[in-house]
Parts: C-alpha cells; structure tokens; sequence
C-alpha cells in the first residue's frame, strides 16, 4: 500500500522506456542482413531515450508543464519506440522491406553523421529561397486579398484572373517563368510566391468582404475616412482569415519546394533530393524529407505563436 509521500509511478513512461530500450536491444544483438553504419550511435541515443522515459517514470512529476506534456505525449512515447523496433526489424534485420528502396532509422542516422555538413548548406539555401518567395507571396497576396474583399471595381476585374490562376498548379507555370525571368533563382522565388500568395488573396479578401457592415456604419457616424475604414476596422477584422490563407500558403509553399529547386537551383534540399534520387541514394532522400518536416512543422508553430500574439485582443471571439 503506498504511503502518503510516495510518488506513484508514471506508467506510460515505463512502457515507453521498456519499447525503446527494445529498440536498443534489436539494434545491438541481432545482425544486419546489410551493413547500414551508425549501429552503435543509434543504440546508444536510443538507450539513452530508455533511460530517460524511465528515470521519469519513477520522479513522476505531480504538476506542471512537464506533467502536462507527459501526460499528453505517453502514448506518442510508447508508439515511437515501438515503431523504430518494428522498423529496424523489417529493414536492417531482416530485409523484409530491402535496400535500396527502404531505410532503417540507423541509415537515416548514418546520413546525418556522414553528411551534416553539406545538409547544413542545403538547408540555409532552401530557407533562403522559400523566405523571399513566402515572404513575397504573403504580401501581395495580403494586398490584393484587402483590394478586392474591399473595392467592388477591382473584383470586377480581379476576382475572375484570381478564379482562373488559382486552380492551376504552380508547377503548370515552369514554362512561363523560364521566359519571363533572367535566372533560374528568380524562377523559383515566383514559383514559390505564387503557392503562397493565392490562398493568402482569397481568405483575405474573403475576410475584408464578411466584415460586418455595422461596424462602417458606426465608424463613418463618427467621421471615419476610406483609409480608416480599411486600416483600423476591415484589416483587423480580417486578420484571422488572413492567418487561414497563411497556413494554407506555408503548406503549399513547401509542397512546391523541391520542385522549384530543381528548375536549376546548386543547392537546396530540393535539389539533394533529385541528387541523391539519380543514384538511388533513397537513404538520403528520407534523411532529407524528415529534415524537411521537421522545418515545416517549426515554422507552423511559430506562425501559430504570431498569430495568438496578434490576434490576443479577439481571444473569445475566434
């Protein structure tokens, strides 16, 4: 029977470290069908996770943020460690799943070991690219989203080019940009604005026109001009359809990625990818793709982070 100051055990952390520490065991013992590298970097970092789920079991946290996210995360915990038993199994182990076409997790480890250095340069080239093409996609697009949710002769003319360019793929574009742009890198930029840009316009403009009438009306009772309508009443009200555009838009912007890297780019992660696709290198490929996940995913949160700071006056409202 447990005593008033005993801490009871963290039970998911038990069976987190008992799925990880299999993990580390599977990697260690049993022999590779084909040599991967990295074996021993992975049971040991996987280990380490084993130690750690249990350390924490054991502490046990009663409150906090940390309580609060291992109460939330235990089953993610569990599954990880699991899946990468199951993954090196039916890869490494086994070959089940072969070489080339399938990776362990210990192959996408040997990759960030033996090629961090080049993955570093692509990742700063890529962040560069999709930095000025969402960075200008974003504002034009927010400009023309505010002109045509607020001028009616401008969506006269506007809204059907919008209706007409929107359900094209970008890529449908290549051609055009190779003509129009002197370089491949401006290329791309465009490539890339044009996938943010179009869902930022069209929630945006959505947004301008659903602002409720009312709030005109009261604001030109009280001496309101055109400008201020627009600055300080329809782009407020506006701004969480704006953000809904900008999230589709940051998706989209990383889906065409890869594809606007290869129009010519030297470096990037897009062009790794195809580099590394010639020669069957899929290893690499998935290395490169969890890399670009993992961005995507940071970027989200930190959109997600502006967003409540901005819009931390409608909280209750939204």
């Amino acid at each position: 029977m447990a005593r008033p100051g005993d801490r009871p055990l963290w039970i998911p952390g038990i069976y987190a470290a008992a799925s990880w520490a299999a993990a580390a065991i599977v990697t260690k013992s049993l022999p590779n069908v084909v040599p991967w590298g990295s074996d021993d970097l992975f049971t040991i970092l996987v280990g380490l996770g084993a130690a750690g789920f249990a350390a924490l079991a054991v502490t046990n946290p009663r409150s906090g943020r940390l309580r609060g996210a291992l109460d939330y995360y235990g089953p993610w915990f569990i599954a990880i460690g699991v899946w990468l038993t199951l993954w090196e199994l039916t890869t490494a182990k086994t070959g089940l799943l072969p070489k080339p076409f399938f990776s362990p997790p210990t192959g996408l480890l040997h990759v960030y070991v033996t090629e961090w250095q080049r993955l570093l340069i692509c990742i700063a080239y890529s962040l560069r690219l999709w930095a000025l093409g969402f960075g200008l996609g974003a504002i034009f697009g927010y400009i023309g989203g505010v002109a045509l949710g607020w001028s009616k002769q401008f969506a006269y003319w506007g809204m059907p080019v919008l209706k007409l360019i929107g359900p094209v793929p970008v890529t449908a574009w290549i051609p055009v940009t190779f003509y129009f742009f002197p370089t491949t890198f401006d290329a791309s930029v465009f490539i890339v604005a044009l996938a943010s840009g179009i869902p930022v316009m069209i929630l945006t403009s959505s947004g301008v026109a659903a602002v409720n009438r009312a709030y005109y009306d009261v604001a030109r009772n009280l001496g309101a001009k055109p400008w201020y309508l627009i600055s300080r009443v329809a782009i407020p009200s506006s701004l969480p359809h704006t953000f809904v555009g900008l999230f589709m838009g940051l998706y989209y912007s990383f889906a065409v990625l890869v594809v606007a890297e290869i129009l010519g780019a030297k470096w990037g992660l897009g062009w790794y990818i195809q580099f590394q696709t010639n020669y069957s290198g899929y290893a690499n490929v998935y290395a490169t793709l969890a890399i670009m996940s993992l961005l995507c995913a940071g970027l989200v949160k930190l959109l997600f982070s502006v967003r409540d700071r901005l819009l931390g006056w409608q909280k209750g409202f939204i």
